[in-house]
């Protein structure tokens, strides 16, 4: 769920540098505008893996293993 969660976050980005750099919102291009319903269910898609991606940031860090370290 937490990668499922990070690549939905990173379409998010992305679609957001393009609107900031060129006025242009991808996933309202592929799916038919921003008032489409399916471009809406994929912005309340991407919108809950930003809510998801909140707790990446209060999980632990596993140890890596000591003939792992760098």
């Amino acid at each position: 769920m937490d990668r499922l969660s990070l690549i939905l976050v990173i379409v998010g980005a992305v679609n957001w540098g393009l609107i900031g750099l060129f006025q242009f919102d991808l996933v309202a291009f592929l799916f038919g505008g921003q008032a489409a319903m399916l471009s809406r269910i994929l912005y309340t898609i991407i919108g809950a893996a930003g809510i998801w991606s909140i707790s990446l940031l209060f999980a632990g860090h596993e140890k890596v293993p000591a003939h792992h370290a760098g």
